[in-house]
Parts: C-alpha cells; structure tokens; sequence
C-alpha cells in the first residue's frame, strides 16, 4: 500500500467512524456533505490535471501505487475526496459541540479587508508564478463572494481552519517531504512564491481554504434548497 494511500485512508477513517455519533448525527448531512464535495473536487482535479500538465507540480513514483488517471495518481483523486470529508467534520463538529463560539460579522469583514491588502499585491507583484496567480485569485474570489453573499459560514469557519491547520499540517507536511526522504508531491519553485512553512509552500494554505470554503457554500445552498422542497 502507498504511502499516500495510507495517509488518505487514515486522514478519513476516524472522522468517517465518528460521523455515526449519536448527538451529532453528522451522517445526515451526508447527502449534502458528498454532493458538495464531489462538485468541488471536479473543479480542483480539472485544475490539478492542467498545473501537472505543465510542470507546475509533479508526483514522486516512489509513493503512489502507479495506477493514473488523466497524468493524476489514483491517490490524488481520493485526496479530494478524503482530506475535504475529514476537514469538513471538524467544521461541523466544533460548530456543534460550541455553538456559541464564532466572530462577530465585524471582524469577519475586518480579517477579510486585512487578506485583501495582502493578497491583491501578491497576485500584482507574482504575475508570472501560475500557482501563486491562480491560488490566490480563486481565493479572492471564493472569500468575496462568502463575505457578501453567506457571511455567517465565515463566522465560524474562521476559526474551525486555525484548527483544520492542525491535521492538515501533518498530512501535507508529509506529501511535500518532512519525515520522508523525498517529496511525494514534488512543486516547481518557478511558479510559486517560494515561501515554506517547513516543507509545505505557503499557497496552500489559501488552496486548502479555497477548497474547503468553497465546499461549506455549496452545502449550504444544496441544504437550504433540500428543506424548501420538503
């Protein structure tokens, strides 16, 4: 078994297992939960197929099982479906379990203003860095459109991400070298800013927000639109 098979399946077993937890009854959501993340996961893989393509990443053979689909290992298509499920249970377990806890709609419109002034220079100034370009102006555009348009999701997501960081560090950390000898996915340096946080390139912390939000919207609108055609 490959290593990024194993990191995939390990990444969403418990989560998987807690999701029949009684209080929660997070496998109601499911149908939601599934559908969002399948709709999010074909913009991504279409995505990923275009930047392999090109050179912007790579995938080491020495992890992954050999079998590819569209120049992407079989791996990689779990990874959007596992790291997503995973992530989103948190979400909506701190959601449940502290519900009193999230910002004020001030300081949500307050962090995004901040990521704006950070963001759209970036993306000026690294032009040429298709990773960089591209990352963070899908990002601009996910947080605008949540910002104005379902502001509460960010509320809470906020904070859930500071502590989705903290599984999703160990695992990317892992794909991008630490602990291992080589990289499982290898990244061009030419086409991001070059900033690591240990191994992991600092634009995908934005990817990872970007995909996770994108998928919160999607589940809430496949929520609401369940409860009106009760």
């Amino acid at each position: 078994m490959s290593l990024y098979l194993v990191l995939n399946i390990m990444s969403f077993l418990i989560p998987f297992l807690y999701s029949f937890e009684k209080r929660m009854k997070y496998i109601k959501r499911w149908k939601a939960v599934f559908s969002a993340i399948l709709i999010t996961a074909i913009f991504f893989i279409i995505w990923d197929v275009f930047f392999t393509k090109i050179g912007v990443w790579s995938f080491n053979p020495r992890y992954h099982a050999g079998i590819e689909f569209f120049g992407l290992p079989i791996e990689e298509w779990l990874f959007f479906i596992c790291i997503p499920y995973s992530s989103i249970f948190i979400h909506f377990a701190f959601h449940y379990f502290y519900p009193k806890v999230s910002l004020s709609d001030k300081t949500v419109k307050f962090i995004y203003w901040i990521l704006m002034i950070i963001i759209l220079p970036t993306i000026v100034f690294h032009y040429d860095k298709w990773y960089t370009v591209v990352n963070y102006s899908l990002l601009v555009l996910v947080l605008t459109y949540t910002v104005f348009k379902v502001p509460n999701i960010l509320n809470t997501f906020f904070i859930t991400f500071l502590i989705i960081l903290i599984p999703f560090s160990v695992v990317n950390g892992i794909l991008t070298g630490s602990f291992i000898e080589e990289p499982v996915v290898i990244y061009n340096n030419a086409e991001n800013l070059g900033i690591r946080l240990g191994t992991i390139p600092i634009e995908d912390i934005g990817y990872a927000f970007s995909m996770l939000l994108m998928s919160l919207v999607l589940i809430k609108k496949i929520e609401k639109n369940n409860n009106e055609n009760i």
